[in-house]
């Protein structure tokens, strides 16, 4: 290579020695260059060839990028402004544990929509039709004085489908044998929205429904307007599909940060070390 010139390299994981982390692959990868630079923060918890194992042949440091995730998020974490809220969504619960494991202490309220908001009715003895269900917090919730909020009336479909043969608003305790649960309520939009307002810091991860489909997206958007229109409220949101709902939406620049990570954002905020990160110099 020739000073200024670019490679671009293949899909790294067609070799077999990214994903083993393999010392041999690894160097030659550092053989290219002179110096590492980590700033792809949505691989930084994968321990591959060309996260970590390069660190250990090149002077290597944390990219612009890198450093923005860890500084915003970080902050959301070690020293956020109150009242803090979490606002989960999304259809796994079992993403959505550890970060909660890890901001219990400091949470002040959680909200919960999406699919995951089935776990939490169904801990409350709410009949939920066929969706999802499974369990939850809200006991450790109430012992450390958090207020949960739940949608009092959900959006209910008869099919999973774009345009289902029957979509009809329920109370949260009336959803019918059978239906499935696409967004929350209008009515529980709003009121998730004035809430959210009334909150200093905002980790906001899943949207409140199946936002890919138009007809239930309506929950998601009001949410996300009321965040990003909110003063002086510090908004991270984390995880793949709640970033590109946002950025579908328009609110990009309204939020106070984004993350470009998916697993790597969740297992961050859920406390846990990053190896792409922890192999840097400059890791603290």
């Amino acid at each position: 290579m020739a000073p200024g010139d670019v490679v671009l390299l293949e899909n790294l994981r067609f070799d077999a020695g990214e994903e083993a982390n393999d010392p041999g692959f690894a160097q030659s990868l550092a053989a290219l260059t002179d110096y590492f630079v980590m700033d792809a923060f949505a691989v930084a918890h994968r321990a591959h060839a060309s996260t970590v194992g390069v660190t250990e042949y090149l002077p290597s440091a944390m990219g612009f990028l890198v450093e923005r995730e860890v500084t915003s998020m970080g902050r959301a974490l070690e020293s956020p402004e109150k009242p803090l809220a979490a606002l989960m969504g999304g259809a796994k619960v079992s993403d959505k544990i550890l970060l909660l494991d890890n901001i219990m202490d400091k949470l002040d309220h959680l909200f919960i929509g999406g699919g995951m908001c089935v776990t939490f009715l169904k801990a409350q003895g709410h009949g939920v039709g066929a969706s999802q269900f499974a369990r939850e917090m809200l006991g450790e919730a109430e012992k450390r004085g958090i207020k949960v909020h739940l949608p009092s009336e959900v959006v209910v479909a008869s099919e999973f489908a774009a345009d289902p043969a029957e979509v009809q608003v329920s109370s949260a305790d009336g959803v019918p044998e059978g239906g499935i649960i696409m967004d929350i309520a209008p009515s529980a939009a709003q009121q998730f929205a004035s809430e959210l307002q009334q909150c200093r810091t905002v980790i906001w991860n899943g949207p409140m429904g199946v936002f890919e489909m138009p007809r239930f997206s309506e929950g998601t958007r009001v949410v996300a307007e009321a965040i990003a229109g909110a003063p002086g409220v510090t908004s991270v949101v984390g995880g793949g599909s709640t970033a590109e709902t946002v950025e579908a939406l328009g609110l990009m620049d309204s939020m106070t940060h984004v993350s470009t990570g998916g697993g790597a954002s969740l297992e961050f905020l859920g406390g846990i070390e990053l190896p792409g990160i922890a192999a840097l110099p400059d890791a603290d």
